[in-house]
């Protein structure tokens, strides 16, 4: 486990030096329910081909600002500008999807009574372009198009090391075998940007150091940029290439994960002396 972290560490370390031109620009987002202020003048840069983290105390607004992001939550105030000048905040969630920007959730959302392979290949529905009844009747084009997103799943399911499960019924499986098969959703949908609510959230210590290596090889791999909120600050501080910390809705900190943890007002919010 110690090898593995320092690898993965290495493996940071190294992407933070290229960090290249902003995949997307959080510019003073703000959003209240009411008289709760869930995010207040939020900004800070998303960089291309980087996992950025997210922490913060529970109530903090780091969902909320996925939320906004995958345009689930419309702010009252700011800009999420993606892939150049495109603003999220004027979006739904399926023009955000079709942007290439695919998310996984805290609580688990599976088709339980669906196999591994049938949730996987819901992720690639936004690829495709037969219509109901061609799909139906599997011929020519339709068949064509199914055959390479199937293969495209295939490869997924190989990344993430689920060939065993790729038929059972996703209620059948394990709780953290259940957060692998959110995270492949996900990313067979072949976003440029993957958001990931608390992947590791109740998984034991091998299952997480199993989804580190997964996001790392996903990244690396992929080139793809990821942003994840998680409260193992080992992990964060091992995988990360930059962290933004909220608290009660404000950014606190942003920077390098060596940047961010000797940052006082983040030592006194969330990670405490003993750091």
């Amino acid at each position: 486990m110690q090898l593995i972290m320092m690898q993965m560490s290495q493996s940071s370390m190294t992407s933070t030096t290229q960090l290249g031109m902003p995949l997307m620009r959080v510019d003073a987002i703000s959003l209240r329910f009411g008289g709760v202020h869930a995010l207040t003048d939020v900004s800070f840069n998303i960089y291309t081909q980087t996992i950025q983290a997210i922490i913060g105390p529970n109530g903090a607004g780091k969902t909320s600002l996925l939320n906004c992001i995958s345009g689930l939550y419309k702010p009252q105030k700011g800009k999420i500008l993606f892939d150049g000048n495109h603003d999220l905040v004027k979006m739904k969630p399926h023009e955000v999807a079709r942007l290439g920007i695919a998310r996984s959730f805290q609580n688990i959302e599976l088709f339980r009574h669906m196999s591994v392979l049938d949730n996987l290949m819901l992720g690639r529905h936004i690829h495709m372009k037969s219509g109901v009844l061609a799909g139906g009747l599997y011929w020519g084009a339709a068949q064509k198009e199914e055959i390479q997103h199937r293969d495209y799943v295939e490869r997924v399911i190989d990344l993430l090391e689920i060939q065993h499960i790729r038929k059972q019924p996703v209620g059948a499986l394990a709780y953290g075998l259940q957060k692998r098969v959110e995270l492949g959703r996900a990313l067979a949908m072949a976003p440029k940007l993957l958001l990931l609510d608390e992947p590791m959230a109740g998984m034991n210590s091998e299952e997480k150091e199993d989804m580190a290596r997964f996001i790392l090889d996903i990244a690396e791999e992929q080139q793809m940029t990821i942003v994840l909120i998680e409260h193992d600050m080992g992990v964060v501080m091992d995988i990360s290439d930059r962290v933004a910390v909220l608290d009660f809705g404000k950014l606190i900190g942003n920077g390098t994960p060596d940047e961010v943890k000797n940052t006082q007002a983040v030592i006194d919010a969330y990670l405490g002396k003993d750091h």
